[in-house]
């Protein structure tokens, strides 16, 4: 072993003669450093290049050692550094205080030269299996925390893929993902503390219904184009047909859900979204007629979401409507279409949604894009 990559082992006495006798039994097997009291040892032990163990008088003026390792078992830097007590105390109180402190061993003097070289060796071996098993434990906890990031965003591209993949096909822009995504997180973080909501609304679920929340609409690939873009009003079979979209997300979902072999919380919620969003707190909506609580909340935040959404933005056979009129047509459906708390907390939130609109506003080159897959489609039926 080369001398630089020695142990270094720290001796602390106030007696000269000691110090050598120390100096002279380790120099050939470590680096030994001295320190001839207490603040000496301490500055060392804090400096760039720490002892990997310390050998501790304990009787010393100003500053003993019960008080030297008490400091530095106390400081986050030095606590893991062992400490051998070497003292010419040698009661079972003063040897108990010592382990007490954090002290890994306890030698009397005069010493045995033997003694102090294995227990030293000893300790330093067990130090270095320690921080090998520390570092490999941080090595583990870091690659994992990198493969879960991987595997986050990678479960967050495909999302929005199989969202995207859904608009194609729709007169919603991408941007339409973004601001209801938006919408839902704000309402669900200004209810966290109501009532009715704050044991579902936590950080963690709110973060789900983020994620889960672009699924919406999934279903509408399966919906056939000529009602899908159709710029007028849906016949009763027509509507009939373009309800079931809920249907076909919440099935596509839960069939890619059974593909995996086990349930995944967000995708729980996305088919409550895919199923529910279209349910009126009155119980009129669809698929099912749900009503009031019986509608899950995250449903019931999609619907002011997806619903301002709908009504403010401008789409290949409208123009979006003015955010004063969406705001009144959202207010009066409080208790009807919508639950009236979370219609309530729109109301408190509506310059937040107008500044989501803003910043996620469509490009015109988006809803060219969409005029031309529109009008070919519509040639096409």
């Amino acid at each position: 072993m080369s001398e630089d990559t020695r142990p270094v082992v720290l001796a602390v006495d106030d007696t000269p003669d000691n110090l050598k006798v120390m100096s002279a039994l380790l120099k050939d097997l470590y680096r030994v450093k001295i320190a001839n009291n207490g603040e000496k040892a301490l500055a060392i032990a804090h400096s760039e290049t720490p002892p990997d163990l310390i050998l501790l008088d304990i009787m010393m003026p100003e500053m003993d050692g019960y008080e030297v390792c008490r400091l530095l078992k106390a400081d986050r830097k030095t606590r893991e550094i062992p400490i051998i007590f070497l003292t010419a105390m040698t009661a079972r109180e003063d040897e108990e205080k010592g382990l007490k402190l954090g002290a890994v061993d306890y030698i009397a003097k005069p010493i045995s030269p033997p003694i102090v070289i294995a227990r030293v060796e000893t300790h330093l071996k067990l130090k270095a299996s320690a921080d090998y098993l520390k570092n490999k434990a941080a090595f583990l906890e870091a690659e994992v925390n990198r493969r879960t990031r991987e595997v986050i965003a990678i479960q967050d591209v495909t999302i929005l893929s199989m969202a995207s993949l859904a608009e194609t096909r729709d007169s919603d822009t991408g941007n339409h993902i973004r601001r209801t995504q938006r919408y839902v997180m704000v309402l669900a973080k200004h209810l966290m503390d109501h009532p009715r909501f704050a044991s579902y609304l936590d950080e963690a679920r709110i973060g789900l219904l983020f994620k889960s929340a672009p699924l919406h609409d999934i279903g509408k690939v399966g919906i056939p184009d000529r009602i899908l873009l159709k710029p007028a009003r849906f016949e009763p079979h027509e509507f009939e047909i373009m309800k079931r979209h809920t249907i076909l997300g919440r099935d596509a979902i839960e069939h890619a859900e059974q593909s995996l072999g086990m349930p995944v919380e967000f995708l729980s919620m996305a088919k409550e979204i895919a199923l529910s969003h279209h349910e009126k707190w009155d119980g009129t909506g669809y698929p099912e007629g749900l009503s009031g609580d019986d509608i899950p909340i995250s449903a019931r935040l999609m619907a002011v979401a997806d619903v301002y959404d709908a009504l403010i933005s401008r789409r290949i056979y409208k123009e979006g409507m003015s955010h004063a009129k969406a705001f009144q047509i959202i207010t009066e459906g409080a208790g009807t279409h919508f639950d009236p708390d979370v219609a309530e907390a729109f109301t408190k939130l509506v310059d937040e949604f107008q500044a989501i609109a803003g910043r996620f506003a469509d490009a015109d080159a988006d809803m060219e894009r969409k005029r031309a897959y529109f009008t070919q489609a519509i040639a096409n039926e």
